[in-house]
């Protein structure tokens, strides 16, 4: 009975930081804001596009016309793709900064970003023929190496795994499977294919892409809504959580799991976009407070306009040419890493 007393008081002055009027209005802003996002990126580019002939090839499609076959063939799959994959990396950055308690914990530093890449040199390399569903797969497998890797290098060093040396053994694991992939590219003569992976972008993206990236996003994304208020507790520290009864390891690699999932679905289809699994979550937690029931569907939400906007932003920087995704989320992203390492992990 004191036991469960304690474990109750230990509860209620644990409580997570919760401002659900906030998460309310960037739930209901955010999802417009995010419409009108899409509309843009649709309606813009190397010709731009009136919003009038945007709705009319969603849904009064006519194939004899240029701008409706640009629309739905080009444009629209690309924004679409753009905001799924901006949603799972916000949503696995926030996972893996919960369940870590690792504010420099991100897929891109953590060496999974780079393990998805790796995998796909080898896929490239040796099996040119592979479908694009197993391509994805093997995303997954790349991801899990660099997930294994980082967290078997940082549970060796000396004084455990501080938000510091985790970052430490993410980078570099990261730029060791980002060496071996290019290595392994150029020796097989498919580092060309392998560029545009390397700076990412969601240049000629289709259909297909959508149809293997919701499936995924629906068991990803449901799981990590399932597990948000798990993660919400076990963020209050590994001790609390266990003395409430729950069983940390299994939310740990559940959550392990979806992150695997949701960064190798983005490799596979946007390459290696880095920093919006960092950037977002931290904002969404400034912004909501620490509840996950909050913060994971914010994060994504955030996410997706993000990189719909980097990906705007990456065809009007310097037209008729595109710059990669990737470069613009670094411009935003490194700044607010070192900031982030300076402080030594404390946001």
């Amino acid at each position: 009975m004191a036991n469960a007393k304690k474990h109750k008081d230990r509860e209620i002055n644990s409580q997570p930081e919760n401002r659900p009027i906030f998460a309310s209005v960037i739930l209901f802003g955010g999802t417009i804001a995010l419409f009108l996002a899409l509309g843009a990126s649709v309606s813009l580019g190397a010709s731009e596009i009136d919003f009038k002939t945007v709705w009319s090839a969603i849904f009064q499609f006519n194939s004899e016309l240029t701008s409706h076959q640009i629309i739905q063939e080009v444009r629209l799959p690309r924004a679409i793709s753009g905001a799924l994959v901006g949603a799972f990396l916000a949503v696995s950055g926030a996972l893996l900064q919960g369940i870590t308690r690792n504010p420099l914990a991100a897929p891109s530093i953590m060496g999974i970003t780079d393990g998805a890449a790796f995998a796909l040199a080898i896929v490239f390399s040796f099996f040119p023929t592979t479908g694009y569903s197993m391509i994805m797969f093997w995303a997954f497998l790349g991801a899990g190496l660099g997930t294994i890797l980082v967290f078997g290098i940082g549970a060796l060093a000396k004084g455990g795994l501080t938000p510091v040396k985790l970052a430490l053994a993410g980078i570099a694991v990261g730029a060791l499977l980002s060496s071996l992939a290019s290595g392994i590219a150029i020796y097989n003569q498919v580092a060309q294919n392998m560029s545009f992976w390397y700076a990412g972008g969601l240049v000629g993206t289709q259909w297909i892409s959508i149809k293997l990236l919701l499936p995924v996003g629906i068991i990803g994304l449901g799981i990590a809504f399932i597990l948000a208020h798990s993660i919400t507790v076990l963020n209050l520290g590994e001790d609390v959580a266990k003395g409430l009864g729950q069983r940390t390891f299994f939310v740990k690699g559940l959550a392990i799991i979806v992150v695997m999932l949701l960064t190798g679905a983005s490799v596979s289809v946007a390459g290696a976009i880095g920093f919006i699994g960092l950037v977002i979550p931290h904002i969404t937690r400034f912004l909501v407070g620490t509840d996950y029931r909050w913060v994971i569907p914010c994060a994504s939400i955030l996410g997706a306009i993000l990189l719909v906007l980097a990906d705007i932003g990456a065809r009007m920087l310097n037209p008729p040419f595109e710059t990669p995704v990737g470069a613009i989320t670094a411009v935003i992203g490194v700044p607010f890493f070192l900031y982030l390492a300076r402080k030594g992990g404390n946001a």
